[in-house]
């Protein structure tokens, strides 16, 4: 039986999150990878919702078994990325140690933050909650 690809779950209107999760070489060491837009209609995108994940504080990850979220995911990201390529191995360098990701990441969701704000779009749950009652 095939073994379950490691899952991605980001937002997808971020030009930050999409290079990072882009950037990042996956593939070469746990095979195959999903990217999923946070703003999709993907059931384990609504799964998070329902379970109270905010996805406008953190890109999750689903691998093994296991749920990772915010700088727990992209500390996970940088010990299973590759060798490859001067920026990748910049986020390994970061992202490796969990307490640099811990410090390191909510300045990144501040940014992301503040580039929505700054282009005109709005916070996840929020973008949803308005496109069910459209």
């Amino acid at each position: 039986m095939p073994e379950k690809p490691l899952v991605i779950i980001y937002d997808g209107d971020c030009p930050f999150c999409t290079a990072y999760v882009t950037l990042v070489r996956l593939r070469e060491t746990v095979g195959a990878v999903e990217l999923v837009n946070a703003r999709s209609d993907d059931a384990r995108v609504a799964t998070l919702l329902a379970e109270r994940v905010d996805l406008n504080e953190g890109m999750a990850v689903l691998w093994q078994g296991r749920r990772h979220v915010g700088a727990e995911a992209v500390h996970l990201l940088a010990l299973l990325s590759g060798q490859g390529g001067g920026l990748n191995r910049l986020q390994r360098r970061l992202f490796r140690n969990p307490r640099a990701a811990r410090r390191i990441y909510p300045w990144l969701v501040r940014g992301r933050r503040l580039w929505l704000r700054l282009a005109g779009r709005r916070p996840i749950a929020a973008e949803k909650n308005s496109q069910r009652r459209e």
